[in-house]
């Protein structure tokens, strides 16, 4: 049987284990409200970044966790290694900020107290010569769901949850397009040098329940296809649109998509067509965890096996991405993390020869970036990070 294990989410590690931030209240906001800011005339950054010259080698980092003292161990990981980036939480899973908007900001309402200086936080990435990426969770959103149940999916006239007790909006929604755009162009304004955009997708198994929740199709009502090409033009557009409106910013964007979703023609449910938006970003990460697929590539037991099942997979990925006229860099995210929710004999403990495993499967087929993952920011020690010579 050949199937990919959705654990729950985009990138989540099922042991991680975050303080929560108090549901803010948020008023209904009117699409003029978001889209009225015009672009800074003549915007400059307020930092100075490189791309780093061997490619992105980054860490997820929460928000909670740039604001206590393990985040100044993870600016000496990334100090004393080869990796040069971190991926940091904008706006998270649950919808919220993770900084304080200025008053009067229409998102000032969802703003949350861990990043408590954003300019401070970017001052110290400018002089470690850290990249900065900031990650905005897109269309998995509690708070905007249970605001505004007119741009989510509702069932017996209320907001509609999965067995996890998450709450998606709409992705037919253009509102929904500009109110997170509009917040990633706040992160390219505090100066992050690439926004990546997380959760791009319809709810998981959506093709299951697409006849039972109430939702609107928007400006794709009238449009003469199934429900399946429907979804795929609504997060293909979303994610065209986001490039064009950060255009002016001089930011890259990036999308976070299923590992899975490169080795079929579209992931019918969650609309995802992985040469689709890979045409439309600078950067494209599949979530290709070990642990995360179950037979696969005639591997049985994949999170056994990281070697492997990466090397399949990057094989496969250059050829859907060679095809492309506008081919991305690959930035995928690998597992730095033991995934003993597996079950004995299906796992086993991660370490510095998992994760060199990972990244030496994809050096050898030509993939030199990558994005190590921890729900926890806890990663291994001593891990050699150094791309192999060709």
């Amino acid at each position: 049987m050949v199937s990919f294990l959705l654990i729950g989410c985009s990138n989540q590690q099922q042991t991680a284990s975050e303080p929560k931030q108090a549901a803010a209240k948020m008023p209904e906001k009117e699409k003029s409200e978001l889209a009225e800011k015009p672009v800074p005339e003549g915007f400059k950054s307020p930092f100075s970044f490189d791309y780093p010259e061997d490619g992105v080698k980054g860490i997820y980092v929460t928000g909670p966790t740039v604001s206590v003292s393990r985040f100044d161990e993870l600016l000496k990981l990334v100090d004393s290694t080869e990796l040069n980036s971190m991926v940091i939480d904008i706006k998270d899973d649950f919808g919220l900020l993770q900084y304080q908007p200025e008053e009067g900001s229409p998102f000032e309402e969802i703003g949350g107290p861990y990043i408590k200086d954003p300019e401070k936080l970017l001052k110290t990435l400018e002089e470690k010569e850290i990249y900065p990426i900031a990650r905005v969770v897109v269309f998995k959103d509690n708070h905007l769901a249970s605001e505004r149940p007119e741009l989510s999916f509702t069932e017996n006239g209320e907001v509609w949850k999965n067995g996890r007790g998450e709450s998606f909006v709409n992705p037919f929604m253009k509102e929904v397009w500009e109110y997170n755009v509009e917040i990633a162009k706040e992160a390219a304004k505090m100066g992050f040098k690439d926004i990546q955009f997380d959760y791009v997708r319809f709810p998981e198994g959506f093709e299951t329940r697409d006849s039972t929740l109430e939702y609107s199709q928007g400006d794709y009502s009238d449009v003469d296809k199934d429900n399946v090409q429907k979804r795929v033009d609504a997060v293909t557009d979303f994610v065209a649109y986001a490039k064009k409106e950060l255009e002016p910013y001089d930011v890259d964007v990036s999308v976070d998509i299923f590992g899975y979703s490169a080795t079929l023609p579209e992931a019918p449910g969650i609309g995802q067509n992985f040469s689709k938006i890979s045409a439309n970003v600078d950067a494209i990460s599949s979530m290709i965890y070990p642990s995360h697929w179950t037979s696969y590539f005639g591997i049985e037991k994949p999170d056994l096996q990281p070697y492997e099942i990466i090397n399949e997979y990057a094989k496969h990925e250059n050829k859907v991405l060679d095809a492309l006229e506008n081919r991305p860099v690959s930035r995928p995210w690998i597992q730095d993390f033991t995934a003993s929710y597996l079950g004995a004999g299906n796992y086993k403990n991660y370490g510095k020869a998992e994760v060199e495993a990972q990244i030496r499967a994809l050096n050898e087929n030509g993939i030199d970036e990558f994005l190590l993952w921890n729900a926890a920011n806890r990663y291994t020690k001593g891990v050699d990070y150094t791309p192999l010579t060709p």
